[in-house]
């Protein structure tokens, strides 16, 4: 994984389409997945005609239908929280997509099933999603990417050089504008050991803690796929290359990894209370998301939770006699349905004062609610 997820193999990948786009003497085509019913799609549709005009790029509209329910396991929730989360997106961003005009297939002859099966091969289950050169690139949140990429290929139009910015939407900071406060709102934060976007955004929220005086609650929960929902293979290979590409922009450690599903979740999950009452809550988090995220260790084994669990600062004599308890199930699960509570499904996912959202890309969200509190 180490090496599927490296700077060079995606260089290398990238050349490799590149010299054969050009043998071939194809054009740029940015391939834009749409579902018109999905606000994302609908956000990403608005701005289109911007970014087309910063680059000498073709664009291929597929119209495509929803996720399938095994990507969406529960549509109703996410349904209205992109309802919630794409206005919360458009007001950032100025966004306003009022008098955009109805997007329609490209090819009028492609079939919503058609698009549908290419959207499979290439290897993805959303709509508001960009592919350009195999790889995927969702909603407006990711656009920067795609734009960084055309501007290294050399692709900007002159339009691009009048707008004078890097980004039509540049990433957001998490801590610019992170000061002490008075009595700042506590930040619930819902995460999972299995989840990669949890390990990355964890160090940034303790740090975003720290300057802002905030308490951290922590609210770990079980997995998906360890409550029984099931995780299709496009989902899972997206994310982890997604994961990857969010922690080099932020200079995070990530990609020796070792999948921690099952029986290293739950031991790492078992030692969660003895963790937070001795006060190493963050230092326990945090080194268990370094090991099996960053490292390659197996929380599964004695050798290596054991690390994890010393340079945390507790005792392995007490880790494992915790090995043994059950509590951190009842606790899970009441995180789990706090969580469902407040319209939020996955993790990671925040809560300060109002404000409920999902993502490591809301941190900046999470911010603003504790500077306007």
């Amino acid at each position: 994984m180490q090496y599927l997820l490296s700077p060079a193999r995606l260089e290398s990948k990238r050349h490799r389409f590149e010299s054969r786009r050009a043998a071939r003497k194809e054009a740029q085509v940015v391939h834009f997945f749409h579902q018109e019913d999905d606000p994302y799609s609908q956000l990403l549709a608005a701005v289109l005609p911007q970014f087309q005009a910063r680059y000498k790029i073709q664009m291929e509209i597929h119209c495509v239908s929803a996720p399938s329910d095994a990507a969406a396991p529960e549509r109703a929730l996410l349904e209205a929280y992109s309802q919630r989360d794409a206005a919360r997106l458009a007001q950032h961003y100025g966004i306003d997509g009022s008098n955009a005009s109805p997007l329609r297939a490209s090819n009028p002859h492609e079939t919503r099933e058609q698009a549908d099966k290419l959207r499979q091969r290439l290897g993805h289950y959303l709509g508001a999603t960009l592919w350009f050169g195999g790889e995927w690139y969702w909603g407006v949140d990711r656009l920067h990417h795609l734009e960084k990429r055309l501007q290294t290929l050399g692709l900007q139009t002159p339009q691009f050089q009048q707008d004078a910015a890097p980004f039509l939407f540049p990433p957001g900071e998490d801590l610019q504008n992170a000061v002490a406060l008075t009595n700042p709102p506590a930040i619930d934060f819902f995460f999972s050991f299995r989840s990669p976007y949890s390990a990355i955004v964890a160090p940034r929220v303790f740090e975003l803690a720290r300057r802002t005086g905030a308490q951290v609650n922590l609210r770990y929960v079980l997995p998906m796929v360890m409550r029984g929902l099931p995780v299709p293979r496009e989902k899972r290979v997206y994310i982890v290359f997604d994961t990857a590409r969010e922690a080099r922009m932020r200079n995070i450690p990530f990609g020796r990894l070792n999948d921690p599903v099952g029986k290293p979740t739950e031991r790492g999950l078992a030692l969660m209370p003895l963790a937070l009452a001795q006060g190493k809550g963050e230092s326990y988090v945090l080194s268990f998301m370094q090991g099996v995220w960053a490292e390659g260790l197996d929380a599964g084994s004695d050798k290596d939770l054991r690390k994890i669990v010393e340079r945390s600062g507790l005792l392995w004599t007490q880790a494992k006699e915790a090995l043994g308890l059950n509590e951190w199930r009842t606790v899970a699960e009441a995180n789990r349905s706090a969580m469902f509570a407040l319209g939020l499904w996955g993790v990671p996912s925040f809560h300060v004062g109002d404000t409920a959202v999902w993502g490591q890309d809301r941190l900046w969200a999470v911010q603003e609610a504790l500077l306007n509190k």
